[in-house]
């Protein structure tokens, strides 16, 4: 049976073409793009030619996942900002009942890291600085935002994202990660009493979001995490796609930015940002147990990610709340065991004779992907017992008596931290240190990711 996650519904297929007002000639999924998934079509129109156009396809169950983050958000801002200065691709059509919006193809690239001429590197982020200061100098007031909430203060637009997120949480159910738990109290705790203009924040804006061409900015895509906010609410999120696509001198793009946008660069607002940014991706994927996380994705890629944005979760926590972060334990050296050659063997296999062979540029990215998995996987079985006995002794330290097994641990800290008999500082100390070890087994997967930091402001 071929996978669905290549194949588009008949029905979607046939509004695609109905819209476009041609034939379908060609279809290519193409790889990235999580949940939402990105489609090429290629549309024979009678009399006109060929048309290229661009379809977003969402297959998840909305019934299921109950988030506002939608590409019908998505479609609104696109309507809202056609005429304005910040680019955006023409759209054509929302689906009525599937999640999939239809929109012109524009000529460009995405891959910031794909290019290859500095000076080229620097125009486009600078470029792209430019644009990110004229949304924010747009008056929300002034913009169609079905949906939106109207502009008020930044407080209470802040107090707004995260009743929007405990409601989806409550929505979904199932048990909250204590770390999430304990991080929304603390953003409750500390909201930045800013006082200057609400804007229109992208939302994940950043190098991977944007399309250029020669050293400009064809277009900003990808708003359906769009909300009204803070101007450093957006900083933030750039500095986090900007730890996984480093983009150019980072403090001379925001002296840039300051000087065009008229906002200045607010530090402290920046790591509050920094931590509500990484508390709404893991909101964005609670799931209650047992409940399906959504099917075809590449689970080796998702895995070093969900490792990268931990990690950087605790980093942007612990600078926030001024507290210090050890590095994880080395394992003692150990004689490898019988069946461990295999990792090795099933590797060679992938790079040598499988990805080779692979012209499908979604099937060779997959199997980057396994790649990545079975790398974690052989490090798990080396010296994940020795990162657990590390674990056990923190939390038998914190509670003052040895926990059954790490689950029942975890639980009781968590229990301790809610009736405030374990500090925050002695908790998000555990915390980091749990997700240090947690990257020290996933380093081989990652690669370079695996030593990746929000970049400098200054």
């Amino acid at each position: 049976m071929s996978d669905p996650g290549l194949r588009l519904p008949d029905d979607v297929v046939t509004w695609v073409e109905e819209i476009g007002r041609g034939k379908v000639t060609h279809l290519d999924r193409k790889p990235g793009g999580g949940r939402k998934e990105a489609w090429f079509v290629d549309l024979d129109r009678p009399g006109e030619g060929m048309a290229e156009l661009f379809l977003h396809y969402d297959r998840s169950d909305r019934r299921a996942t109950k988030d506002p983050w939608t590409l019908r958000r998505e479609a609104s801002v696109y309507g809202a900002l056609n005429g304005s200065n910040v680019p955006v691709p023409r759209l054509l059509g929302i689906h009525p009942s599937h999640h999939a919006m239809l929109s012109e193809r524009l000529v460009g690239e995405s891959r910031f890291s794909r290019i290859s001429d500095p000076a080229e590197r620097e125009a486009t982020a600078q470029d792209f600085m430019a644009k990110l200061a004229e949304l924010h100098r747009l008056d929300p007031t002034t913009l169609d935002l079905p949906g939106f909430p109207s502009a008020t203060t930044v407080p209470e637009a802040v107090c707004h994202e995260l009743d929007e997120w405990d409601a989806l949480l409550a929505a979904r159910g199932g048990p909250v990660d204590p770390a999430l738990s304990f991080t929304l109290e603390w953003l409750r705790r500390h909201i930045p009493a800013y006082e200057g203009p609400v804007v229109l924040v992208q939302g994940d804006t950043g190098p991977g979001n944007f399309m250029y061409a020669a050293g400009r900015v064809v277009a900003i895509v990808d708003w359906e995490l769009s909300h009204l906010g803070d101007p450093m609410d957006d900083i933030a999120w750039l500095s986090l796609r900007a730890t996984q696509e480093p983009f150019t001198d980072f403090p001379a793009r925001l002296r840039e930015y300051e000087q065009l946008s008229g906002h200045l660069i607010d530090e402290g607002r920046v790591q509050y940002y920094r931590v509500m940014a990484e508390a709404k991706l893991a909101v964005m994927t609670h799931r209650p147990p047992g409940s399906a996380h959504g099917g075809g994705g590449d689970v080796g890629h998702a895995f070093i990610y969900g490792v990268l944005h931990r990690r950087l979760w605790l980093e942007a926590l612990a600078v926030a709340a001024a507290i210090d972060l050890t590095p994880a334990e080395t394992p003692p050296p150990r004689a490898p065991r019988d069946h461990e050659w295999m990792y090795a063997a099933l590797l060679d296999q992938l790079r040598e004779v499988i990805v080779p062979r692979i012209s499908d540029p979604l099937a060779s990215t997959r199997s980057k992907g396994l790649a990545r998995a079975i790398k974690y996987l052989a490090q798990v079985d080396a010296h994940g017992t020795f990162y657990e006995t590390c674990e056990l002794e923190d939390l038998e330290e914190l509670l003052g008596h040895a926990p059954g097994d790490l689950a029942d641990g975890r639980a009781q800290l968590a229990a301790e931290v809610r009736h405030q008999r374990v500090g925050e500082e002695d908790y998000l100390g555990y915390l980091w240190r749990r997700v240090a070890r947690e990257t020290e087994l996933a380093r081989p997967a990652m690669g370079v990711l695996a030593d990746r930091h929000w970049p400098p402001l200054t």
